[in-house]
């Protein structure tokens, strides 16, 4: 089971963005130094849910402070990115960091990022398998062209190739956050680990991973590749000497956060949308996630791998919204939790 940590850089009330990004870095070089895994980079555009809008430029500035752990993008938002500039950016990581970087792609939201950046409704609702497959090309072959709807261009090199790298794997790892049955069925056509939310619970992502295999099956991907897919689970984690005192930590801090985070977000064609009660939801993600003590949140991913089938997991340790706090639950994860499971 490999444990790492869900990075937002998200923007507490009364905060500063600075503030935000500070502890977004500190929480990933703590993570180093007790003994996680990975770090997971969330990127946002415009709002305080996510201070971070360049999850490839911050996991750059990690990689070089950093010497073990894997580094990952959850995600990168390729409705608004060139998939091209994006690969170049993964290949480059990949190569100089020694093997250490996974490039986490979704389709985003219908946000205003979309009129933005350019990509327009059309690059959110329908070309998203276009630029993944063209990302996917541009990290595996010498020479890419391109003649969809969206990406025309006639061929070029690959420069810096990922094969090339001094590692066992051919190229960055590729992995697709997976929130609907299409994207399952995209994700598993290709061959790609999924990486699915925090939003939701055992039995819904059971039901994703055996919908993963079952189209990754039809797709004639290879049996030992659907088997030993590595998919991960995002989730919170906050941990304290009694399990009311990490929800009450977590219920105090996180509903305001999460109201101005996501009352900001602005649809880029007018769109109703409807907000989660922030209570609420903080109230199901500590019923969901590892949320209490030491031995109850070990149990819990536990049974969770368990249940799903899922080994690796993405956990949000900053809810308190505090530096020090998240320092501390960073490294009881490392020092109290992961003995139970290694």
């Amino acid at each position: 089971m490999r444990v790492g940590t869900f990075v937002l850089a998200a923007q507490f009330p009364g905060q500063g963005q600075a503030e935000a990004l500070h502890r977004a870095v500190r929480s990933a070089e703590v993570a180093e130094e007790a003994g996680l895994d990975s770090v997971w980079l969330a990127e946002h555009h415009f709002v305080p849910y996510g201070t971070c809008p360049s999850a490839v430029t911050l996991a750059a500035l990690l990689l070089g402070r950093t010497s073990r752990l894997r580094i990952g993008t959850a995600v990168s938002v390729l409705s608004t990115a060139h998939p091209v500039a994006l690969g170049e950016q993964a290949a480059l990581l990949h190569v100089t960091s020694g093997g250490r970087f996974t490039l986490g792609v979704g389709r985003g939201g219908p946000w205003v990022d979309l009129e933005v950046f350019g990509g327009g409704l059309a690059a959110y609702e329908r070309q998203f398998p276009e630029s993944l497959d063209l990302l996917l090309r541009w990290l595996r072959d010498p020479a890419v062209s391109a003649s969809g709807e969206r990406h025309r261009f006639r061929e070029v090199p690959v420069v810096p190739r990922p094969r090339e790298a001094l590692t066992e794997a051919p190229g960055p790892e590729v992995v697709v956050a997976c929130t609907s049955p299409a994207g399952v069925e995209l994700a598993a056509g290709r061959g790609l680990p999924m990486l699915l939310g925090m939003h939701i619970g055992d039995e819904e992502k059971a039901e994703m991973v055996a919908l993963w295999r079952r189209h990754a099956r039809a797709a004639g991907r290879p049996g030992e590749e659907i088997r030993g897919a590595p998919h991960i689970s995002a989730g919170v984690c906050q941990i304290a000497d009694r399990r009311g005192d990490a929800a009450e930590t977590l219920t105090k801090a996180m509903p305001g956060w999460l109201r101005q985070g996501l009352a900001a977000h602005v649809t880029v064609d007018g769109r109703t949308r409807r907000m989660r009660d922030p209570l609420a939801y903080t109230e199901l993600l500590c019923g969901l996630h590892p949320v209490g003590t030491p031995r109850l949140c070990a149990d819990r991913l536990a049974a969770t791998s368990e249940r799903t089938g899922i080994s690796r997991f993405a956990l949000l340790v900053e809810g308190s919204g505090d530096l020090a706090a998240t320092e501390e639950n960073v490294r009881r994860l490392g020092s109290e939790v992961l003995p139970h499971l290694r």
